[in-house]
């Protein structure tokens, strides 16, 4: 959120804590991006606050409750306050528990991989409807084929974005094994408590391969995951560079310093291409970038319906 927007929030987080009689003296930033974190001081409550248009709030907290009834190794709701999104003004908000970091230092890639696999273990128990992560891609492909919403980023770039996006991820899909995902358990959604590592932002919570999650987090983590397709999960990791990048193009994205992040990720995404031999994709750059007729093709692939 820009400085003003997040003032705005702050005010708004700390208004609703307090009339639900916690204690509010202080407001610390944990993470801004498209939402406001916060810690409020000193009843140590987790504030994530959206724009009221968001509607990924609730499914969030109804996940949530099914994940951690799972045993799943994610962050509870404050059991202090009702389990519910609180609006104010312009601003939705969760009520979280804060967890007090164990270390300074990232979680081991040993004990990420156990967290992820705890936590793919505990999902597959779950009937919980979320989206197929081919929805995520052809809203990327949306964005990218709409030069309103995307309007600062170049032609080349707009028609490798394209390409990638319609050639890796049907092929990821023919992989089949789709079941439910954190959808970007990376670093920074994984936090190392006194409980043990512990998963946050759960409003990425997708379908599709194992390796989709893996392609989030740090590479030695995979060493320690068994049965990985390696392949599977380059191709993962392809798609999943190519769309953080789009998100990062989208005019209303509100990530500090995310235009820095889309120039430096579309390089990767460049580099990428070209260790792995990815000739096809590098192609896209001679495509024409306003050939948008078509989404990706809906009958190479099948996603998995929830009851």
């Amino acid at each position: 959120m820009l400085a003003l927007e997040a003032g705005r929030a702050t005010d708004a987080a700390i208004a609703i804590a307090t009339s639900l009689d916690l204690e509010v003296g202080n407001a610390v930033i944990l993470n801004n991006s498209n939402k406001l974190t916060l810690r409020l001081q000193p009843c140590d409550v987790v504030a994530r606050i959206a724009l009221e248009h968001d509607t990924s709030a609730q499914f969030e907290i109804r996940l949530a409750q099914q994940l951690v009834d799972a045993g799943c190794p994610v962050a509870s709701l404050d059991p202090r306050v009702p389990p519910r999104v609180y609006a104010l003004g312009d601003f939705v908000v969760t009520l979280w528990t804060y967890y007090a970091s164990a270390t300074s230092e990232q979680v081991p890639p040993p004990d990420y991989a156990a967290a992820l696999m705890r936590l793919h273990a505990g999902m597959r128990t779950l009937d919980a409807a979320v989206p197929h992560f081919m929805d995520r891609v052809d809203s990327a492909l949306r964005l990218l084929c709409d030069p309103k919403q995307s309007p600062a980023l170049s032609d080349a770039d707009r028609a490798t974005l394209l390409h990638t996006l319609r050639t890796v991820a049907p092929a990821i899909n023919e992989f089949g094994g789709a079941q439910m995902l954190h959808g970007e358990p990376h670093p920074g959604n994984l936090l190392e408590t006194k409980d043990g590592p512990l998963f946050i932002d759960l409003e990425t919570c997708c379908r599709g391969p194992v390796e989709f999650d893996l392609a989030h987090a740090p590479e030695a983590v995979s060493d320690y995951y068994p049965t990985v397709n390696t392949e599977l999960l380059r191709q993962c990791r392809l798609i999943a560079l190519a769309l953080a990048t789009t998100w990062r193009w989208d005019r209303d994205d509100k990530l500090p310093h995310g235009r820095q992040l889309a120039a430096e990720w579309l390089e990767q995404l460049h580099r990428t291409s070209d260790l792995a031999g990815d000739e096809n994709l590098d192609s896209g750059a001679d495509r024409r970038p306003d050939d948008c007729s078509a989404m990706v093709d809906r009958s190479a692939w099948s996603p998995v319906i929830p009851p």
